[in-house]
């Protein structure tokens, strides 16, 4: 199969550019697999992992939201925020999370409820992206995808 060209863009940088042989995105009401050829969309994307699939080999990044096109044979991702797994301290999100636990059971209103609603998981997301890149045997492995060069 031939591959698509994949670029995701935040406000502060272009954080990958290379040609893939498919994507699993975040869309608004569920993932959306997009392989080469497909018909062209426009979808808000929710916060969550994006998957890319190049070579028979997968990485995974963290988006907290944004927008993807997929026209002709390119697709492009117009992101919030967005991180490869190696980019993600693990103790950074998980002090996170918790920090979200307890803000949740101590909220005094909707409105803070929501916001810590929303941290959490945004936390758990970024914790599900840095955990992947383990090998299945090894819990505590540091090992991560490279960025595209």
């Amino acid at each position: 199969m031939a591959p698509m060209r994949l670029e995701i863009i935040t406000a502060e940088r272009e954080v990958y550019a290379a040609d893939v042989d498919g994507v699993v995105a975040p869309g608004i009401e569920g993932q959306l697999g997009i392989l080469p050829h497909h018909a062209p969309l426009m979808t808000a994307l929710q916060p969550g992992e994006v998957l890319v699939r190049k070579e028979g080999e997968a990485s995974y990044l963290a988006v907290t939201g944004g927008f993807m096109e997929v026209m002709g044979n390119k697709v492009t991702i117009l992101a919030e925020a967005c991180e490869y797994s190696q980019e993600i301290n693990e103790e950074r999100a998980q002090a996170a999370m918790e920090r979200a636990r307890e803000r949740m059971q101590n909220q005094s209103s909707d409105m803070e409820l929501a916001r810590a609603a929303a941290s959490m998981r945004r936390a758990q997301m970024r914790l599900n992206v840095v955990r992947r890149r383990r090998p299945r045997g090894d819990m505590r492995s540091t090992i991560g995808d490279a960025p595209p060069g």
